[in-house]
Formats: C-alpha cells, sequence, structure tokens
C-alpha cells in the first residue's frame, strides 16, 4: 500500500488542480513537488517512485514545451480538425456572428461566477415608463373589449386604434428624436405584457410595430433620408409596418425563399431609373392587411451586372409603399378566433426604385445578417413579455376563482387534485417571469440575446401554454363557455400561435438554442474554427496550440467536477455568501453547468458533423442550458426583490421543477447517446451515485397555493403588470378585488351552514335563511350584508354566456350590431 502514495498523490493533486482550474504549470509544479516528497517516504520502494516520476517527466515535458507538443500533438490533431469539422453555411455562419454573449457564457464554463450575476443592475422603470403604463397603457386596456374584438369586429375597435396611434403605441422602441417614446426594453416588455394580461389581440398589435420589422431594421441599417422619413411617421402611426419574410414553400428555413428581385431599369415618377423588378408570396404577415409600409426581404439577382460582378446578390431587404403597383395586400388570415390583422403579401414585377433598399446599395446582400441581428433583440421581448402577461392573469384569476368557487361547501382551490395544477400556475408563472424580466434587462445592458432569446421564446411560450391548459382545466365549464363574461377561452385558443410564430418552437428547441450556443458560449469551440481557417500557417497553428490545450484541460475540469459535485450531491460547489435558503439552487447550478460542458463536449468530439442531425440529442443539451438560465433568472429576481421570504414557496417550487427537467434531459442524453460505451462513462461521471433530484412536493405545493388563493404581498408581486383594474370589461379585475370579502364572508357561511345542519334554520330559500339567521342572532346585520353582497359577486363570477340562436350563425352578429347602432 505504501508503493502506491506516489500514484495516489499524482492522481490527488490532478483531481485537485482540475477542480479549481489550476494553470498547466501550476499542476505540473505540484505533481513534481508530490513525486520528490514521496521519495523521502521511509520504506517506501524506488521503483514505486521511479516508475510514475518517469512517466510523468516525458508527459511534462511534452505539454509544457511548446514547439515539441505542436510537433507531436497539436500539429496532427490540427490537420484531423480541419478534415472532420463540418464546413459552416452562410446561414449558420451569420447567425453565429450576430449577437453577443451574456450570462449563458457563463453557465457553459462549468463554473459560472456568481459575482457577474449579481453585479448587474437590478432592472427598473423610469419615472416617465411608469407614468405611460400607469396612465396610457391603463387606459387603452380600459377602452378594449376583447369579446367585441374577437366575436363582433374581427378587430380592434376604431376607438383603440385611434388611441394606439395618438399616444405612439406604435413608437415605444423609436427614439425621441424622431418622434418616438424612446422607451427601455424593460418598459416595452412591461407593455406588452400589460395588454397581454387582457388579450393576444391587442398584445399582438402593439409588440409586432416593436419588434422585428421596419422601425428596428431602419433604425439600425437604414439610411438618414429613410430614418428621417419613415420614423417620425411610425412613430404617429401615420404609417402602419409589417415585415414579409415567410414564404409557403420557405418558412423556418428563411434563406432559401423563392421570392426574387431583379436588378433591372424602369420607371418610377414618370422618370427612368434603375431599380428592382420583385416577385414574391408571402404569408402569415402581422398587420399586412393595414400597411401602409411593406418591408420585404428576397434573394437579389443581378444577371447584368448593373450594380456588381455576381448574379446571385444574396438576401436583401427593402421598403415597399402600399400604393406600389402590382403589390397585392389587403386580404386577411384568421389566426384561431384572435383576429389580430394578419394576411398574405403578393407581388408581380413590382418596380421599386434602389433607394427603396433598406440602407441603399450599401446593404445589397446583407439582409440575413439584418434579421438575425434584429430578430435576437425583437425575439427577447415580444413573446416572452406576452407570456408573462398571460401567466399573471392566470395566477390572478385561477387564485381568485379557485377560493370563490366553492364544492361540498369547500373551495375548490383546498382540493388536492386542484391544488396540483394550480401549483403548476404558480410555479410557472414565477418562471415566466423572471425569465421575460432578464432577457429584457439583458438588452437594455447593450447585449444582443440570440442564445437567451431563443431560449425565452421556446420556454415562455411552452410554459405558458402549460398555465392555460391549467387554468381551463380549473375552470371547467365557466372556461369553455365562450362570451362576455369569459376571460380564460381566447387565451386558450390562441396558445399555439405563439408557439408557432417567430422560429416554430420545435426549431427553436432542436436546432437553435444548443445549435448555436454550444458554439457562441463555449469559450473555445468557436474561436478553435476561426483559429483553424487563418491564412498564415505559423499563425494558425500557435493559436490552435494554445486554444486546444486550454480546451484539453477545460473538457478534464469539467469530467472532474461533474465527477465530485455528482459524488457530493452539489455540496463542494460555491455558493454567495447571505442566503442559506437558496444555497443549495446555486450549488445545483454551478453542478450541472459543468455537466453540461461535459456533455457538451463530448458530443462534439464523439459525434462531430453528425450531431448536426442529431436533432433529440440537440434538444436535450439544449434543455439543459435553459434550464440553467431559467434557474439563474429566477434567483436573481429574487435577489433583487430583497429575498422576501415570503416569495420563497413559489421560487422553490419552480427551481425543483427545472431541476428535475433538467435531470430528465440529462439522463435523455445519456440513454440515447448512439456511442455506448462513451455513455457509460459520461453516466459515471454526471451520476456517479444516480439520480437524485426529485419534483416539487406536495407540501411545497400546498404552500405555493395558499399563497395564490388569498391577497398577500408574494401574490401581489407575481400578478403585478397584469391589467387588474376591476371595470366593466374586466371580470378578473373585478374577482381580485372582491377576494377580501369573499374570505371574510367564508366564516359567517360556515356559521349559517352549522346552523342549518342543526335545524336552527328552517327556510329552504337562500336569501330568506340570512334574514331567519340575522332575527335569531346568529350573525348580525353586518355580517348579512357582507354574504348578500359575496353571494351576488360570486353569483356573477361563476354566471356563464347563453345567446339567442339567431344571432350565432356567421354575419348575424354584425347585422345585430348595426341595427342597434341605427336604433340608438
Amino acid at each position: 500500500m505504501l508503493n502506491l502514495a506516489p500514484i495516489l498523490a499524482v492522481l490527488a493533486i490532478t483531481l485537485y488542480a482540475a477542480h479549481v482550474r489550476q494553470r498547466l504549470l501550476t499542476w505540473t509544479a505540484l505533481v513534481a513537488l508530490a513525486l520528490t516528497a514521496t521519495a523521502f517516504i521511509p520504506g517506501i520502494d524506488r521503483l514505486a517512485v521511479l516508475i510514475p516520476a518517469g512517466l510523468f517527466a516525458a508527459v511534462a515535458l511534452v505539454v509544457n514545451i511548446k514547439p515539441l507538443r505542436r510537433l507531436l500533438i497539436s500539429g496532427p490533431f490540427l490537420k484531423a480538425y480541419q478534415r472532420i469539422t463540418p464546413q459552416l453555411s452562410e446561414t449558420e455562419q451569420v447567425a453565429l456572428e450576430a449577437g453577443t454573449v451574456g450570462w449563458e457564457g457563463e453557465l457553459f464554463s462549468g463554473r459560472p461566477n456568481w459575482d457577474v450575476l449579481a453585479a448587474q443592475p437590478a432592472p427598473k422603470l423610469s419615472a416617465e415608463e411608469q407614468a405611460f403604463l400607469d396612465g396610457p397603457c391603463e387606459e387603452l386596456c380600459r377602452l378594449h373589449d376583447d369579446w367585441e374584438a374577437t366575436h363582433t369586429l374581427a378587430d380592434l375597435s376604431p376607438q383603440v386604434w385611434d388611441y394606439l396611434k395618438k399616444h405612439k403605441f406604435f413608437g415605444m422602441i423609436i427614439p425621441k428624436q424622431y418622434g418616438g417614446l424612446g422607451f427601455s426594453a424593460l418598459a416595452h416588455s412591461y407593455v406588452v405584457a400589460k395588454c397581454a394580461s387582457l388579450s393576444g389581440t391587442l398584445s399582438s398589435t402593439v409588440c409586432v410595430p416593436n419588434s422585428l420589422g421596419p422601425a428596428e431594421l431602419l433604425l439600425h441599417y437604414g439610411s438618414e433620408e429613410q430614418k428621417n422619413h419613415y420614423l417620425p411617421r411610425l412613430a404617429r402611426g401615420e404609417d402602419i409596418p409589417c415585415f414579409a419574410l415567410t414564404n409557403p414553400y420557405a418558412g423556418s428555413d428563411a434563406t432559401s425563399i423563392p421570392d426574387y428581385g431583379t436588378v433591372c431599369k424602369g420607371i418610377y415618377k414618370g422618370e427612368e431609373v434603375l431599380g428592382i423588378k420583385l416577385n414574391f408570396d408571402k404569408r402569415y404577415i402581422t398587420l399586412a392587411p393595414i400597411a401602409t409600409v411593406i418591408g420585404l426581404a428576397f434573394r437579389l439577382y443581378d444577371p447584368d451586372h448593373l450594380v456588381g460582378q455576381e448574379r446571385d446578390r444574396g438576401i436583401t431587404l427593402a421598403l415597399i409603399p402600399r400604393e406600389t403597383p402590382g403589390l397585392e395586400v389587403g386580404r386577411r388570415h384568421f389566426p384561431l378566433n384572435v383576429p389580430f390583422q394578419n394576411g398574405p403579401v403578393r407581388g408581380k414585377d413590382v418596380f421599386i426604385p434602389m433607394q427603396h433598399l433598406i440602407g441603399g446599395e450599401a446593404m445589397i446582400g446583407q439582409g440575413w445578417r439584418m434579421l438575425v441581428e434584429c430578430l435576437s433583440v425583437g425575439r427577447a421581448i415580444s413573446l416572452p413579455s406576452s407570456s408573462a402577461g398571460g401567466c399573471r392573469m392566470g395566477v390572478a384569476a385561477t387564485g381568485a376563482y379557485a377560493r370563490i368557487r366553492k364544492q361540498f361547501q369547500m373551495p375548490i382551490g383546498r382540493f388536492e387534485g386542484v391544488e396540483e395544477a394550480l401549483a403548476r400556475v404558480g410555479g410557472y408563472a414565477y418562471a415566466v417571469t423572471a425569465l421575460s424580466r432578464m432577457t429584457a434587462a439583458a438588452v437594455d445592458l447593450g447585449e444582443k440575446p440570440a442564445v437567451p432569446s431563443a431560449i425565452a421564446k421556446y420556454h415562455a411560450t411552452e410554459m405558458g401554454a402549460a398555465v392555460v391548459k391549467d387554468v381551463m382545466d380549473i375552470h371547467g365549464g365557466k372556461g369553455i363557455i365562450l362570451g362576455p363574461r369569459n376571460y380564460v377561452g381566447r387565451a386558450y385558443q390562441s396558445a399555439p400561435i405563439s408557439i408557432t410564430v417567430e422560429g416554430a418552437n420545435i426549431l427553436t428547441r432542436s436546432m437553435i438554442i444548443f445549435g448555436q450556443g454550444a458554439i457562441r458560449c463555449h469559450p473555445y469551440v468557436l474561436k478553435e474554427m476561426q483559429a483553424a481557417q487563418l491564412p498564415d500557417a505559423k499563425e494558425r497553428l500557435q493559436k490552435f496550440d494554445g486554444l486546444l490545450f486550454s480546451h484539453i484541460g477545460f473538457a478534464i475540469s469539467n469530467g472532474v467536477r461533474s465527477f465530485l459535485l455528482g459524488l457530493s450531491h452539489s455540496r463542494f460547489a460555491r455558493a454567495p455568501l447571505g442566503n442559506h435558503s437558496t444555497a443549495r439552487f446555486y450549488r445545483r447550478i454551478t453542478r450541472y453547468s459543468a455537466a453540461l460542458a461535459l456533455l457538451a463536449d463530448t458530443s462534439m468530439l464523439t459525434l462531430g458533423g453528425k450531431l448536426k442531425v442529431k436533432e433529440k440529442l440537440s434538444g436535450r443539451l439544449g434543455d439543459i442550458l435553459s434550464n440553467l438560465y431559467i434557474m439563474s433568472a429566477m434567483l436573481k429576481r429574487y435577489e433583487d426583490q430583497g429575498r422576501p421570504s415570503i416569495d420563497h414557496p413559489f421560487l422553490a417550487w419552480a427551481m425543483y421543477d427545472r431541476v428535475y427537467a433538467m435531470q430528465t434531459a440529462i439522463d435523455g442524453v445519456l440513454r440515447n447517446f448512439p456511442i455506448r460505451p462513451v455513455a457509460w462513462l459520461l453516466r459515471a461521471l454526471v451520476f456517479p451515485i444516480g439520480m437524485h433530484e426529485k419534483t416539487p412536493g406536495d407540501r411545497l405545493g400546498h404552500r405555493v397555493c395558499t399563497l395564490m388563493l388569498s391577497p398577500n404581498e408574494a401574490r401581489d408581486r407575481l400578478v403585478e403588470g397584469a391589467y387588474l383594474t376591476p371595470n366593466a370589461n374586466n371580470p378578473v379585475g373585478r374577482m381580485h378585488q372582491a377576494l377580501p370579502k369573499v374570505i371574510a364572508a367564508e366564516p359567517v357561511e360556515r356559521k349559517l351552514s352549522k346552523a342549518l345542519k342543526s335545524g336552527q334554520l328552517k327556510t329552504l330559500d337562500a336569501d330568506s335563511q340570512v334574514t331567519e339567521a340575522v332575527q335569531a342572532g346568529l350573525i348580525s346585520a353586518l355580517e348579512a350584508d357582507l354574504v348578500r353582497e359575496v353571494r351576488a359577486l360570486t353569483h356573477e363570477f361563476i354566471s356563464v354566456d347563453d345567446f339567442d340562436p339567431a344571432v350565432l350563425p356567421a354575419g348575424a352578429v354584425q347585422a345585430s350590431t348595426q341595427k342597434m347602432k341605427s336604433a340608438a
């Protein structure tokens, strides 16, 4: 046993150095000192020291003498690397170069620096932005009648359209110098979320002009002449924008769009000018039916070389005024009974002058890069914010309804089956709102969060859809009967819309999140790819050598850290000081960050270019990264809000849910990894003592439900930003306001129930029973008034609509409405 001391010393030092990420030279020196020390152990066999020392010396010389290691290791590896590394398409290259890397890079490091996250300022609205939310945004919600919009008008009312334009809702991202509001991404997010809490039709109309479209593209790439002309008109609502990208034959594969333009000469305003003849067929274009200026993506060809030597000039973007001859616009799609303006845009031999290109001739062929860069910003806000607004309203509506609605003389929210769904609503709402908040904050910090925006888009809409499903399940028949009293049905109908737009969720999960994240966020992969393409052979080998050995050390460290942190169930991981209740969650993120880095490196090394088509594996690896990011967002929110202990059940439920989902994703990677011996080794490193993460427990779920069923600070924080004003058009606002009275009436109702069972009350009529109870001295007059008021409110909230059959056929509603207006 004594003779094993040198080997054990080398192993212990290597594990320690890998865990804390010591430099190569430091590791070499420490091992050399340890081997020297073991030589002086009394009674040790000299060969037991000399053999490990000799092997170590050989390895140390090769890896530390750079010319030697380049000759023996890096040079041959570089040649093999250049052969096996898949060539990136132009589309992939542009996508990788677009955007920036923020916190997600720390998560890919295997050892996230929590000080970096803590140093990010807590996002906060300005006084002007808060005033807009409390004033114009509040008034907009008051004006909007969603039943009228979705069932009667199939559009927003003229009054709402005028209000949107007058108060510059379409100019939130346009700077004040051009007449816009110049709001932060956070304010933009909060406005969209508030509108979404009331109506998907309203929020879609508000968010699209402020997302990927003409305004965003002009701000970044437009000429000064274009900015000065269009931006003030867009801010005032004088021009309504849309952006046409999707073709019937090219949706997700946007760079393959068959829409094309040909450089030629034509007549514009009575003069012959150089321009482009366009032919295109677009669909699913939001605001197209009413748009006055249409942004268009197409592939530009120059067969006569009028603007350059190349025939195929690539994806290019243009702005086309509605009145342009040959443009067909105005017909509508009807997306799942949510009638925001959406429809096709077509054109045959549409001629535009060159100055209609966004950015002019200088931006020819740059369209895909322009779109990808802008999409990373718009996608970080629009759909995550819409989902956040819907989740907030789901909490407010379902928490109140589950307390108001009683069966078997007990609020339905007290039944364990309902509690399970209700806890999921609260936990998912906490996660989605934290995620939306963090991606908006990233934009305000100057990031172009390409990977986080994909994470937010996918997971916010998926969890949002799960929330509305549970909301519908808890409401039961109340949720499925459409009418003015129904506040669930349209949200339920529209849930698939957010899943399919701005990159279908299947594509986003299986190809984008990990596909881009593995290369963009990894500390070495993209740099290695770039180094391998350097033209100078000497510089190429030098840079690649340094990156390769840093990468090798990184991979070894992550393997060791995964094993040690798995063996200790995260106890060796670092957590920020100051809050014992969240330390376990910080440690789990650190543990699974190392596991992600290990799995990603191993997948890329062993599968190479085949990983691109292993979309199921890629999707699961993306789930790991996504859940690490979502958990970080929730911790950041909790810290920024002062660590309120009353909120902890929401945080804990959502954390355990995400950790379990992450464990499931890792298990899915390992069970399906095509190279089985590698999978066995990875499982031993990542789960050395098995899988021990659990779903949130029933007791924790009960605590979440308790918070949702009564007014308190935690519930108020979770629904903050939803439209909860108790107006005629807002049943949820009225329920939210009535909740304290409902709770106050419950003890009185119990008195009445007890008196009825004991025979103290003789009458059968419910209202007469209240009168009789007052006369018998069982309850006070004030208590009687409270019960009557709450019973009236309860009847209002649980009631559903019914209609004269004559008004339900298509067209009858509009005719009836017109008749009523004429009579008035």
